[in-house]
């Protein structure tokens, strides 16, 4: 007795959904990366102002200035120098900024995410 054995494959539907699938993820990835780039230099343009031996000599409005020019150069859109959060406790100076990145995924549907950078190491949040 022959025993047939059942065929394995993947049916044009099933390679269809995998296709709408992997669209869908190249679209989020596509949305997502630029916002994740830009806080990334967000954090680093923070932490390089934290790191700034003449920082506790900074008046607020030097610690804006150097953020914006740093900001300019590094093509920072989303937030402002007047965005920043800048905290001095006990001689330590903490320069921080919350912020939200939005975008249009598909129609009426937008992807929103939620950033805090800080001088002090912060961290995304979304």
């Amino acid at each position: 007795m022959i025993k047939h054995r059942q065929q394995r494959g993947l049916t044009l539907i099933g390679l269809v959904l995998w296709g709408i699938i992997l669209v869908f993820i190249a679209l989020l990835a596509m949305k997502l990366i630029p916002a994740y780039t830009e806080y990334f230099t967000i954090q680093k343009i923070l932490r390089d102002i934290g790191n700034d031996p003449n920082l506790k000599s900074m008046s607020n409005g030097e610690i804006r200035d150097k953020f914006s020019k740093r900001a300019m150069v590094d093509n920072i859109n989303t937030i402002k120098a007047t965005d920043l959060e800048i905290g001095r406790d006990g001689g330590q100076t903490v320069v921080s900024a919350e912020y939200q990145f939005q975008t249009p995924l598909i129609g009426n549907v937008s992807l929103l995410v939620d950033f805090s950078a800080s001088s002090d190491g912060g961290g995304a949040s979304n």
